[in-house]
């Protein structure tokens, strides 16, 4: 008999599940990179809707009545052009810290697959008109800032949406290291969103928003087409989290998918689809552990969001790169946090202390952050290494907060086989820490024309912050691993 090539070999090695799940780990993998892939524009563009016109040749035919600021972009070629940036990135933030409450509210009760794609879509068209205002010549500060808000309202969508689907498709098992790799869409959005945009930065810039734009609306029509919410609307097996005690033992009894979904046990997996109600609000709330991890968050995305809208200018004023130059060397710090995110997944899975390992990577964050900003820019080996560390640990927490603890509480023990709060609590966690993220940029903006020293003096102070609303939860991880407790399946009872 003929053996089969080793190709096809590989692919029959996998079940039909493996295949299905990996297919929906890669298909929001994709998704959510382009949001974020949407979202870098604005940073790498600042240093060249303020420059500084001295260095610049301009064209012949061109009366220059100032020569400090003909090259600029008004209305960004005042001298507060710093306080305007913060402006504008508060705009987004603060509208997509409001609307990341009801969202996950609307993602409980609405078609994961419609909602996820009409946000991607209108994502797409918003960006593109922040870009479309270079053609069109729009020197308002109201028009950018209302796109600017409009766009942080529809992304909101994305990530209760992902967390979701993908929660639905994945069990508590290594979900720290899956999500961890998982979770790195958001540094390689960041990292292709900046090399896209440091492509026309100084050519034509609104073409580092239109590009992203159309790229995000094209995957919005791809999610409508492909993307498959739950295991049981393709008849495959639900992961360890949707299983309620009566359903154990008839799971584990069946041999096939096609035992699982029979008429017969058909009728055990209804109950938990159709007869559990979406949690609440203040029902998210008292699940243990949301309202710190939460807050969290707040402190630990204001220093990761203030790096990703301020790192750029940063590298531009301090090293004297050019926009260009310094928007690629500002990748790096996404690369730092690709490591640190999949490294704190594994070792959360390992230790099972989710909340100590964020504690120890952001008490570790703060004396870097403080020695990047004094020998960081000496010799760019310094530079490129201390962007990497710094990533890996200001990202990691993030990262790991944002996913598989956020995961673990939305199926959390308490909500006795209850499989629809996934969404809200995602949309608590990350709506709270999105206010972090909205402060942090326009704490930046005030604060960076007093010396780029203050600015790192105030994120080191957010991640002290940070460790210390996560002090109670460590005391009872370190209590767990004493003995002191019960390990629970994955997650502690906290």
């Amino acid at each position: 008999m003929r053996s089969l090539a080793p190709g096809i070999k590989l692919i029959t090695s996998f079940s039909r599940d493996s295949w299905y799940r990996f297919f929906i780990l890669i298909l929001t993998f994709v998704f959510y990179t382009t949001y974020h892939l949407s979202r870098k524009p604005i940073s790498i563009i600042k240093s060249q809707l303020h420059r500084n016109c001295s260095n610049v040749i301009h064209p012949a035919d061109l009366n220059i009545t100032d020569n400090d600021t003909w090259c600029d972009w008004a209305p960004f070629d005042q001298n507060n052009y710093q306080n305007l940036f913060g402006v504008l990135d508060n705009c987004f933030l603060v509208a997509y810290a409001i609307g990341m409450f009801f969202s996950g509210i609307f993602g409980e009760r609405l078609p994961l697959r419609y909602y996820l794609s009409t946000g991607m879509i209108l994502s797409g068209l918003f960006t593109a008109l922040f870009g479309l205002g270079f053609y069109w010549q729009i020197h308002s500060l109201w028009y950018y800032c209302l796109v600017q808000a409009l766009n942080g309202l529809v992304q909101t969508t994305g990530w209760p949406a992902v967390v979701a689907c993908v929660g639905n498709w994945f069990g508590k098992g290594k979900r720290g290291f899956i999500m961890g790799i998982w979770n790195s869409h958001t540094s390689v959005g960041n990292i292709l969103g900046s090399l896209i945009a440091g492509v026309y930065v100084s050519s034509a810039w609104g073409l580092s928003f239109i590009v992203p734009g159309i790229i995000i609306a094209v995957a919005g029509v791809i999610c409508f087409l492909f993307l498959v919410e739950k295991p049981e609307d393709v008849n495959c097996t639900l992961p360890q989290h949707h299983e309620s005690v009566e359903q154990e033992p008839l799971l584990r009894n069946s041999s096939s998918n096609e035992e699982i979904f029979s008429s017969n046990t058909s009728t055990a997996v209804e109950p938990v689809e159709d007869h559990t109600e979406a949690i609440s609000f203040c029902g998210a709330l008292r699940i243990p552990g949301v309202v710190e991890f939460s807050l969290c968050l707040l402190f630990a995305k204001l220093v990761s969001y203030t790096f990703l809208y301020w790192l750029p200018l940063y590298i531009a004023n301090v090293a004297h790169f050019d926009p260009k130059e310094a928007g690629d060397l500002s990748t790096l710090f996404d690369v730092g946090g690709i490591v640190g995110g999949i490294l704190a997944g594994v070792i959360s899975d390992y230790s099972g202390g989710r909340a100590t390992t964020c504690c120890a990577m952001l008490i570790i964050a703060a004396p870097m952050l403080f020695l990047y900003n004094k020998i960081g820019q000496n010799g760019l080996p310094t530079t490129i290494g201390m962007l990497l560390w710094c990533g890996a640990l200001v990202n990691g927490p993030y990262a790991l907060i944002t996913t598989a603890v956020s995961a673990d509480l939305g199926t959390h023990e308490c909500l006795r086989g209850n499989s629809r709060a996934l969404s809200t609590v995602t949309a608590i966690i990350d709506g709270t820490g999105s206010i972090g993220a909205a402060v942090g940029p326009l704490l930046a903006g005030l604060i960076s024309p007093t010396g780029w020293n203050n600015v790192f003096y105030m994120l080191i102070a957010a991640d002290v912050l940070a460790c210390l609303l996560l002090s109670r939860l460590v005391y009872k991880e370190v209590r767990g691993w004493c003995g002191y407790t019960t390990r629970q399946r994955g997650f502690k009872e906290i």
